[in-house]
């Protein structure tokens, strides 16, 4: 049964990506026969390219996707060079996991609540530095530009690519490489750049163009922060998903081709910018420069990250203040009281959505993490090392769903169940979110179950245990820390699914970020505030559990309790 786990992971990911992409790809060209559309026919392309503001909501969404990534890495690139072993390293290191758990929505509401024209920065330097007595007339959030939306994304993506690229590291040694270039003369930072970024790259490939693609294909974060006329292109193609003329159908499948275009053009605009940074880099390196003032990019190596984690927590901090907040007038820094009356008139509202969350949330991550389970143990007793060919290629198959735009194949998915007759219903919602929790689990785990060190097994062996009892009581209860943060990320990664609940679930199955999302257009601060609160504070249970859980099962063994 164990053989059949890697298949098993390959056939879900894989089957449903290609199965919604065709869904989406015939109603495009017209062919929809639910809707009469019994021939071929590139009238709603003629109608997709008719739209208003259609070039600004393509440019918007392409140039989101190459900023985000470009400046995310950068910052991640610059302090992991600049603080390498130091005490902040090991601190950063230790807020990864929760800053990673944050969803993208309550990220972005905390970065609107602290960058508004009303918001807690403009509050904290009013009236005394700004002379503002009301709020500025300035479009911040939801600018033209997509600069706000640009900003709350790498807020998200730092920590992504921060633990992608903390998980290579250990592959190669990078401590030994630098310490070598160390006895050429080179300074530092300039050795870490030198010597492991040429090696380390590689290795996050994958994670940096899963990266771009969700960020040319955004819909909760562009709905909070994206621009409003014209919004994104994933934005335009869900409202005309949703539109009451069933035929906006046929324009919204073939905006999802468009966006699947626009995602694949920044994927092969940042291949070629690949090319280039190699070969100036070659120069660079052929050069031999020792890294004489390095120190600029030491300080911004460090102040960058800190900045992203302090919006990051300030922003929640303005979240748990707005829900809290009586009578708050500009330009207050604080309210002039609090009240818990906001919480009580959402607690009634909140039950069910929270529920909901959790048994979407816990069903995708048990599922997700019982196929990783059995596709590590069968990589470990058939002996198979990940670097091998046909395994390797498997393990690319993993970020498909993270490479393909969610609302490309999504919407044709939506299309294969209802021709399939299935009508909306939990397990689908927990089937779509299966897609995106079981590549994180998957990468989270991986790393920990191939490090094991397998003498233990062997002992346990010798003394005539089965294999089975083998990973049940030894495997296991040694790996239950990591096993635990793996929960951890899935259950994160469940909660802050916007796309696959709305979609799959026709709007009918009501999570707290479909809620919280859709509260955005409102306005009203307080209710947002505790929403997204609440939706902030779910993941973090999983990491308390993940953190605590080890420490008081093996209270006396030191070593078995992870270092989350």
């Amino acid at each position: 049964m164990l053989r059949l786990a890697p298949l098993l992971i390959v056939t879900l990911l894989v089957g449903p990506i290609l199965a919604g992409l065709t869904m989406a790809l015939l109603p495009a060209f017209g062919y929809l026969p639910a809707l009469g559309g019994e021939r071929l026919s590139l009238a709603p392309w003629r109608e997709l390219f008719a739209q208003p503001g259609l070039a600004r909501s393509v440019a918007v969404s392409f140039a989101s996707g190459l900023v985000t990534t470009a400046v995310s890495l950068a910052v991640v690139l610059l302090f992991l060079a600049s603080v390498s072993g130091s005490r902040l390293d090991r601190w950063i290191r230790r807020m990864v996991a929760p800053l990673l758990s944050l969803p993208h929505a309550a990220a972005a509401f905390g970065l609107a609540f602290l960058i508004a024209p009303s918001g807690l920065l403009a509050r904290l330097v009013s009236p005394e530095l700004s002379g503002w007595q009301r709020p500025p007339d300035l479009l911040i959030v939801n600018d033209p530009w997509g600069l706000t939306l640009m900003a709350g994304l790498v807020v998200k993506e730092i920590p992504f690519l921060l633990l992608m690229s903390l998980a290579a590291l250990p592959q190669f040694d990078p401590e030994r490489r630098v310490a070598m270039a160390r006895s050429l003369g080179y300074r530092p930072m300039t050795a870490w750049l030198k010597v492991v970024v040429p090696a380390l790259y590689p290795l996050i490939r994958l994670p940096v163009y899963a990266v771009i693609a969700y960020a040319t294909a955004v819909v909760d974060v562009a709905l909070i922060l994206g621009p409003t006329l014209p919004p994104t292109l994933a934005v335009s193609i869900l409202a005309w998903y949703q539109d009451p003329d069933l035929s906006r159908r046929l324009v919204a499948s073939a905006g999802a081709v468009l966006q699947l275009g626009v995602t694949a053009s920044a994927l092969a605009v940042w291949w070629c910018l690949e090319g280039l940074v190699a070969r100036l880099g070659r120069a660079w390196l052929a050069r031999g420069g020792r890294g004489q003032g390095e120190q600029p990019l030491r300080l911004a190596g460090k102040g960058l990250i800190l900045l992203a984690s302090l919006t990051a927590f300030v922003g929640l901090a303005g979240l748990a203040l707005s829900s809290i907040a009586g009578l708050w007038r500009f330009p207050d820094a604080l309210p002039q009281a609090v009240t818990a009356a906001h919480w009580l008139r959402a607690l009634p509202t909140l039950a069910g959505p929270v529920a909901t969350t959790a048994l979407i949330a816990i069903g995708a991550t048990l599922i997700a993490l019982a196929l990783t389970l059995a596709a590590l143990e069968n990589e470990q007793r058939s002996g198979r090392h990940p670097a091998e060919g046909k395994l390797l290629s498997a393990l690319t198959l993993l970020y498909l769903p993270l490479i393909v735009p969610q609302i490309a194949f999504l919407f044709g998915l939506v299309v294969v169940m209802e021709s399939l007759g299935t009508r909306p219903r939990l397990w689908l919602v927990i089937f779509g979110h299966l897609l995106f929790v079981l590549p994180y689990v998957f990468l989270s785990l991986s790393e920990a179950y191939r490090r094991f060190d397998p003498r233990w097994s062997q002992l346990a062996l010798s003394l005539g245990t089965s294999r089975h009892a083998v990973f049940w009581r030894v495997r296991l209860p040694m790996l239950l820390a990591p096993l635990l943060t793996a929960g951890a990320v899935g259950l994160a990664v469940s909660i802050g699914q916007y796309l696959p609940t709305l979609l799959l679930g026709a709007g009918r199955i009501a999570t707290v970020t479909t809620e919280a999302v859709s509260l955005a257009a409102g306005g009203n601060r307080r209710v947002i505030g505790v929403w997204a609160l609440v939706q902030a504070s779910l993941p973090l249970v999983g990491f308390l559990i993940a953190v605590g859980l080890p420490r008081l099962l093996w209270s006396n063994r030191r070593g078995m309790r992870g270092s989350l």
